[in-house]
């Protein structure tokens, strides 16, 4: 019997995974042997290459000359996915970025098929499960199916036949549920790069092996809320960077302050790139020339013409991940021309996502509210995704639960996996 796949198409991380009926799953190497690799994508200008994942980071980070794309996730279901970008001499649809991206995944499939051969270990090419959120777009049936839709166009456009979607907390909670010994009811909460989802859910040994086809009366409740990780870079940044820039600044006659939309789409992973036009440039020129802090728009005029944006909200990342554990950390930017050093605080990160967080938390509650039980009711949390490292956001997410275990499974992996497990026992 084959294995099958399941794809965790993620915003900031993507994983694949694979698994047999009956047996368990397993991440496929992705990238230099590691089984997770970042959403992004990198087009050269100096050598007309592409690069992929950590290869496209480098390239950026490395300051070579080109096109970097990251987030593409988030632009799923918005009017962006109707348009084109230039990438070079051409311009591509952001359906054939995210091709782009999947392609490299599907390489990796179908080497893995190759290695694998028509022995016990062999794997199916022609059929995929993949992760959706339980809301791409917030309170907007159409645009959310049009999203699904427009994912599944770009991966049958790369070779994928077959596609099939797993609500991505349920598919946590489906690999969860190949390690517990007895029946639980379990709220999942997965905080990933752009979206934020719960699930309550019913799970035993017994259930699992029922398979997919008998488990819909056993997801008790999903929701889903648009929050994830680069929504609490963008705030991060908003608070203690963009002022650096020039955010909240005033003209030199004190009659007005400065557009706020520029420095929102510089501190968004996924509209930076929509700001270097030579109309922006000149608009942020003409700004510098009205502004009491010419000095600032100068910062923000380096941005544009060096395409310095995603190095700059790399560096807000880093520290919010530093902010994980410490109380205190500076978000630091450094090459020629430009030097930033930015103190920021646990306690004014906090401040600045209060809302996000109250976000995630109300979604909780519309959660069990839907499912029909109390918190009391919960058993197991399960914890998944990198923002559901956030010392605020974890917090939000057990507190209503002191009696639950509390189960933080492998952030970044347990989705791919459970997509495999729910591929196996769908197409096997």
């Amino acid at each position: 019997m084959p294995r099958f796949p399941g794809l965790d198409f993620g915003t900031t991380n993507s994983t694949l995974a694979l698994a047999a009926p009956g047996g368990a799953p397993a991440l496929v190497p992705v990238e230099a042997g590691s089984p997770t690799i970042p959403s992004a994508l990198f087009f050269s200008l100096e050598d007309g290459g592409t690069y992929v994942g950590r290869a496209a980071v480098f390239e950026y980070v490395d300051g070579a000359e080109g096109r970097f794309m990251r987030a593409l996730k988030s632009i799923l279901g918005t009017s962006l996915m109707a348009e084109t970008t230039p990438i070079g001499r051409q311009r591509m649809s952001f359906e054939a970025l995210i091709g782009r991206f999947l392609r490299h995944l599907r390489e990796k499939l179908e080497a893995e098929a190759a290695r694998a051969g028509d022995g016990p270990e062999a794997v199916a090419t022609d059929r995929v499960v993949f992760g959706r959120p339980v809301q791409f777009v917030d309170d907007d049936s159409a645009a959310d199916r049009a999203a699904q839709d427009q994912l599944a166009a770009a991966a049958r456009a790369e070779g994928f036949g077959h596609v099939e979607f797993q609500f991505e907390p349920v598919a946590a909670a489906l690999y969860y549920e190949s390690t517990v010994a007895s029946e639980e009811l379990a709220l999942v909460v997965d905080i990933g790069g752009g979206t934020s989802d719960f699930s309550v859910v019913r799970l035993s040994p017994e259930r699992a092996r029922a398979g997919s086809g008998e488990r819909r009366d056993d997801i008790l409740a999903s929701t889903g809320v648009h929050v994830g990780g680069t929504d609490f870079d963008r705030l991060l940044s908003l608070a203690r960077v963009m002022p650096h820039f020039g955010m909240g600044s005033a003209t030199a006659d004190g009659k007005r302050r400065l557009p706020v939309w520029y420095f929102n789409d510089m501190a968004t992973w996924h509209r930076v790139n929509t700001l270097y036009t030579a109309k922006i440039l000149r608009d942020i020129r003409g700004l510098a020339r009205e502004a009491a802090e010419p000095d600032k728009l100068a910062r923000f005029e380096h941005l544009l013409v060096h395409r310095s944006g995603h190095r700059l909200a790399g560096a807000v990342e880093a520290a919010k991940i530093a902010l994980t554990d410490a109380d205190g950390a500076v978000i630091k930017l450094a090459e020629t021309g430009l030097m930033l050093e930015a103190p920021a605080t646990r306690a004014a990160f906090e401040e600045a996502t209060a809302e996000l967080v109250a976000r995630i938390a109300a979604a909780i509650d519309a959660a069990l509210a839907s499912a029909g039980v109390a918190p009391a009711a919960i058993e197991t949390v399960i914890l998944t995704g990198g923002g559901a490292q956030v010392p605020a956001v974890r917090a939000a997410a057990t507190a209503r639960f002191p009696d639950a275990r509390i189960a933080r499974s492998d952030a970044f992996g347990s989705v791919g996996l459970g997509l495999a497990l729910d591929a196996a026992r769908r197409f096997a």
